[in-house]
């Protein structure tokens, strides 16, 4: 039955983020189905749960590893297989995130839709929500400047490079002031697209830096946001 649903897309489904007990691991996993139909049955969303509780249980990294994890004597993906001959839709475990840190707090956006992780130095139960709120509303790509990857940072300095140099105003312009002025708009970048540097969507009168040094000082160490799709 997996073959015959092999050539369609599960762009559908539910993500669930859950931490441990102890708030030192989350994970978020994202199980998907065809329809929305599906994704909103209440049957699947509770088989989406029982699957992210067993990665928690078990202590897993990868997609890999929660498929050969047993519920109630049976593996995740016999399970997935049996789940989807029943529904007949394609369904699956597509994707799985994991934060370890001192503090891990975790939030679901949007019925489901994206599941957020925040790994943090302290607890705080308030903090960690409004961040991950933030996440999942502002989509960032890091935590701050120094955390963008360099492909990220390369690509952007290459696309901003090319519509300077587009700009007939900039015709005959030296190097130099074409790379200062990409500079600045590689910055702009960072203010927009790193977590700490974003205005607070809660208080657009402060950062997210500000916001977590007067909650206490938090530092956030990392954060995984997976969306459906």
């Amino acid at each position: 039955v997996a073959a015959l649903r092999g050539d369609r897309e599960a762009k559908e489904g539910v993500v669930i983020a859950k931490t441990t007990a102890d708030h030192k691991t989350g994970i978020a996993v994202c199980v998907s189905c065809e329809t929305d139909f599906v994704s909103k049955n209440s049957d699947f969303v509770a088989f989406a749960q029982s699957i992210a509780d067993a990665a928690i249980e078990n202590n897993v990294k990868s997609i890999d590893e929660l498929n050969a994890v047993q519920i109630n004597g049976a593996k995740v993906a016999d399970l997935v297989n049996d789940k989807l001959a029943s529904i007949g839709e394609k369904i699956g475990i597509t994707k799985l995130e994991r934060v370890d840190a001192p503090y891990v707090a975790s939030y679901i956006h949007g019925a489901n839709r994206i599941g957020v992780l925040v790994g943090m130095d302290k607890e705080s139960a308030e903090a960690g929500k409004d961040v991950a709120m933030q996440i999942a509303a502002m989509n960032p790509v890091a935590v701050d400047a120094d955390s963008v990857p360099q492909s990220t940072v390369d690509r952007e300095r290459a696309i901003v490079t090319e519509q300077i140099q587009a700009d007939p105003k900039m015709a005959g312009k030296p190097a130099e002031m074409i790379s200062k002025i990409a500079d600045g708009k590689l910055n702009a970048f960072f203010k927009e697209q790193t977590l700490t540097a974003q205005p607070f969507v809660k208080d657009n009168g402060k950062t997210v830096a500000e916001y977590l040094k007067s909650a206490g000082d938090i530092k956030i160490s990392e954060f995984k946001r997976v969306a459906l799709g």
